[in-house]
């Protein structure tokens, strides 16, 4: 009797030590869900349901759009391309969009390269005050553009630019230069000095330096700056409509709220259509260089 009792205390001690890890592996799944993917899946509907709206808008025709007790908004029952057909063939979004193009790739273009040499000058030069001066050219990222815009403009009226693409791709380096210098300081900052002193004690200048030694090291703060400066040239809106007037030479942010409104009549389709289509240049151009932008935050060069 007392072995029977015996084994059967043990048996249930391993039952239930068995049962325990069991119990802790499922208490660990149901936390990690609850702290990590129900966030992370609401945090990913949130950000992807504007473009899946936006998305079903500019597909679906104005019979389904208009009439949401007949037909579910979320859903597309008979596709269409008319909206986008109308935006390409009836107005002239190839060439808002061509504008923007140029503007945000010379906008880019101009701050980056006075980008590189600013942070490099402060950053590796070491002059006196050089931290003063990057601080200096950081705060003046922070200055509001709705303020920059007045004295650009009576700039840009004196030097003939308005209603021109040249006084975009000027005046927009005014708030890409400072953050780009800001983020090259700190990454110039993680390269080595000691590869630089080697290359002056072989004979070389400070361009050759800069050229074949620090940019090649560099490639992935430069592009997470580039992607920066294209996605803020690509959007910007205040100094657009601000110097641009005429339709022609209007940027896609500004053209498919002004050219696509007339009154009070809001054309959903093809202000959806022309919002996606003026979205996906951004996402290419971020998905080709994504890799570099993930490996700019974590540094350049260890020691």
């Amino acid at each position: 009797m007392t072995d029977a009792a015996a084994t059967a205390g043990s048996s249930a001690a391993a039952n239930a030590a068995s049962a325990q890890p069991e119990h802790m592996a499922w208490d660990s799944r149901a936390r990690r869900m609850v702290m990590l993917w129900l966030p992370l899946a609401c945090f990913v509907l949130i950000l992807l349901f504007p473009f899946y709206w936006m998305t079903v808008t500019a597909f679906k025709p104005d019979a389904e759009l208009y009439d949401f007790r007949a037909h579910n908004p979320f859903w597309i029952s008979s596709p269409t391309l008319n909206h986008i057909h109308k935006l390409l063939f009836e107005t002239a979004y190839p060439k808002w969009l061509m504008t923007t193009m140029l503007v945000a790739v010379c906008s880019t273009f101009l701050s980056l390269l006075s980008s590189t040499l600013a942070a490099y000058a402060i950053q590796r030069l070491r002059f006196k005050g050089s931290q003063y001066v990057g601080l200096a050219i950081y705060l003046a990222y922070l200055v509001p553009p709705s303020i920059q815009f007045i004295p650009l403009a009576a700039m840009v009226h004196q030097l003939g630019l308005f209603d021109t693409p040249f006084a975009l791709i000027l005046t927009y380096p005014t708030f890409l230069i400072p953050f780009c210098t800001w983020l090259l300081i700190g990454y110039f900052k993680s390269i080595p000095y000691e590869l630089e002193e080697c290359a002056l004690i072989d004979g070389a200048t400070r361009l050759q330096i800069l050229r074949q030694i620090t940019l090649p090291l560099a490639v992935p703060g430069l592009i997470s700056a580039g992607i920066f400066s294209f996605t803020l040239s690509w959007n910007e809106f205040i100094y657009a409509l601000a110097f641009i007037q005429s339709s022609e030479n209007k940027t896609v942010p500004v053209a498919i709220l002004t050219e696509l409104v007339t009154g009070d009549v809001y054309q959903w389709g093809a202000l959806m259509a022309g919002s996606l289509l003026g979205s996906l240049p951004v996402a290419i151009f971020y998905s080709f260089f994504v890799d570099y932008y993930v490996s700019s935050m974590t540094g350049a060069v260890k020691e």
